[in-house]
């Protein structure tokens, strides 16, 4: 998962089925220019982004968006994201978080709680990674970018975007 703040908190959580992670990993790598660590979609010219996003549609992802907007504070915005996300989290089996040193405490209390609340601490482990250590991070990046931008970008990303759920 990933998040814009760009009009207000929304977070991408990104669904992948276990068996397809080698060959995502495979064609989200291909997409790295040579000299980059990771793809980072804000930072892409234009064309590189409508690349990436046709690359991507190729693949079967679920993304839902968890709408924060109606909050004014980033903090609470982004609590009611995670708790949302855990709460949907069914029968997944690792949540794969973008690191924010600034929220790593914060987060690890918030999701563990969680957790534990849910039953679901035994079944769903979590990690925070930065982008270049799971190259998946491009995925729930792109779309939160796209789906944050609105208009062109925003119906590229439409048909990875499954559920959108306001928190």
């Amino acid at each position: 998962m990933d998040e814009t703040k760009e009009r207000g908190l929304q977070l991408a959580a990104a669904s992948i089925e276990s068996d397809d992670l080698a060959g995502f990993r495979r064609v989200v790598s291909g997409l790295t220019l040579p000299g980059q660590r990771s793809v980072h979609f804000c930072k892409e010219r234009d064309e590189r982004r409508r690349l990436i996003l046709t690359a991507l549609r190729r693949l079967d992802v679920a993304v839902t968006i968890y709408d924060a907007t109606a909050f004014r504070c980033h903090k609470k915005a982004r609590d009611a994201c995670l708790r949302s996300l855990v709460a949907g989290a069914g029968k997944a089996e690792r949540l794969v978080l973008e690191l924010d040193e600034s929220r790593l405490k914060a987060d690890r209390e918030l999701l563990n709680l969680e957790l534990r609340q849910t039953g679901l601490a035994a079944q769903l482990r979590y990690d925070h990674l930065r982008a270049h250590d799971d190259c998946l991070l491009a995925i729930p990046d792109a779309v939160a970018w796209s789906w944050a931008k609105g208009g062109q970008w925003r119906a590229m990303v439409s048909p990875l975007v499954r559920n959108v759920q306001r928190v």
